[in-house]
């Protein structure tokens, strides 16, 4: 799959056409938020989220109006004026997931939805997750979701967690929490924590259905 980079570098409309048919699908009224409810029933109210690969600010709006504190971070500067001028409640920053441009942690849970990590130059999704383990709060979990058919196998995926000092928690195959099938499932929504780190105990350990209905 080519780079976020190398396509946008091709087809320099490409970050407005893919912010407005995010618009498209939101005005005939489909469900565009099933990630960040997911990751909103994982935390606390006024939880550190971090939205990395934050585009225009979908996820990371949604999640912010809930009363958390949030950041995200893209490395696409059109998209992020977006999610500034649309969610000024939140911190919106251009950076770099595998290079420098991260802010400082701790967050108590990070999402990284929109195949984001098979947008990244094949070889340095380990750094990624290396990157992102380095600003996880301790009891934090990451949730990363993409699609198996873009160049980014879930066997590499999970070496690439471990190698980061990770261990994946929970497997899915959507994020409307639906079970993992190997050899069937197309998509992948891995859920990391550290390695030897169980959240807190004066938090819920289990994911709360309730929250993830739509309204």
């Amino acid at each position: 799959m080519p780079t976020w980079k190398e396509i946008t570098d091709r087809n320099p409309q490409h970050s407005a056409n893919y912010a407005q048919r995010w618009d498209r699908i939101a005005a005939e009224g489909k469900d565009i938020f099933g990630e960040a409810r997911l990751v909103d029933a994982l935390v606390d109210r006024k939880s550190r989220i971090l939205d990395a690969g934050c585009g225009q600010g979908r996820i990371g709006g949604y999640l912010a109006q809930r009363g958390h504190t949030v950041t995200g971070v893209d490395i696409d500067p059109y998209l992020i004026g977006i999610a500034r001028s649309r969610h000024p409640e939140a911190t919106w920053q251009v950076g770099d997931l595998v290079g420098e441009g991260l802010p400082r942690g701790p967050f108590d849970a990070i999402v990284s939805a929109g195949n984001v990590l098979t947008f990244l130059e094949p070889g340095t999704q380990v750094t990624a997750w290396s990157n992102l383990a380095a600003v996880l709060a301790p009891g934090g979990r990451i949730a990363a979701g993409f699609g198996l058919d873009r160049g980014y196998s879930l066997e590499q995926c999970q070496a690439d967690i471990e190698e980061a000092g990770l261990t994946t928690s929970l497997l899915l195959s959507s994020w409307d929490i639906r079970p993992f099938t190997r050899g069937k499932s197309t998509f992948a929504v891995v859920i990391a924590q550290r390695a030897g780190h169980d959240r807190p105990r004066a938090k819920t350990a289990t994911i709360d259905l309730g929250r993830l209905r739509k309204l």
